[in-house]
């Protein structure tokens, strides 16, 4: 265990200052997942619609969100729009606005997308029996829609807990953060440092994104049958 640097997890309070740091990200990525949930299924619905100027509008937002990397749009909030436009934001708000950002748009073309799938023939059939428009989407297309719906957007959860590594580039002190600091400040005592923290945020990301990654393969198997 020495010679591969995990002997440094146990000095002082290393691991859990590794536990604060997976928290920080967990926060920031639980923040942004719930308003890129709700913001994304608003959006999604609108896209669905097939108006004219909201698709254009949408095309436009989903083109930047896929071109510009999530590294620059957090330079750009963070260091650029806080001189430019006078802003006081912190670290940790920018970086939920950059992947709330991120993920409204993924979010809506999901949304968007299973919403479209479902087969004309379905609102054609519930209109046929006497369901209304509203207990059409209720009963019909909104169970359908989720079903297709929820692994992917489980798929899109998990991206964006891993992805928050980022924000280490602009200051926000989370697990990755911390285990530089932490093999830094071992460099002469421990010069395998780098291999046991490494392999230990490996792990916690590991424990954090599995449960929610088999989440999503069980109600794909289950909803296959």
């Amino acid at each position: 265990m020495t010679n591969l640097g995990f002997d440094v997890l146990f000095k002082g309070s290393n691991f859990i200052r590794l536990l604060l740091g997976v928290w920080v990200a967990v926060r920031i990525s639980l923040i942004s997942i719930v308003l890129s949930i709700i913001l994304g299924m608003i959006l999604g619905i609108l896209m669905s619609l097939k108006n004219p100027v909201i698709n254009a509008v949408s095309k436009v937002y989903l083109e930047i969100v896929r071109i510009m990397p999530q590294m620059v749009l957090l330079f750009v909030v963070y260091f650029g729009a806080t001189k430019a436009l006078g802003l006081n934001l912190s670290a940790e708000t920018s970086a939920v606005i950059v992947f709330t950002f991120w993920g409204t748009a993924e979010m809506a073309d999901l949304v968007r997308s299973s919403l479209i799938s479902i087969p004309s023939i379905q609102y054609e059939s519930s209109f046929s029996l006497g369901l209304s428009k509203v207990q059409t989407y209720i009963y019909v297309i909104v169970p359908q829609t989720m079903r297709r719906l929820i692994p992917l957007s489980i798929n899109l959860i998990t991206r964006m807990i891993k992805t928050t590594s980022l924000v280490m580039m602009i200051g926000i002190v989370e697990v990755l953060k911390v285990g530089q600091q932490i093999i830094e400040a071992n460099r002469k005592a421990s010069p395998n440092a780098a291999f046991g923290v490494y392999a230990t945020v490996f792990i916690l990301y590991f424990m954090v994104c599995w449960p929610i990654s088999s989440l999503s393969k069980y109600l794909e198997k289950r909803w296959e049958n």
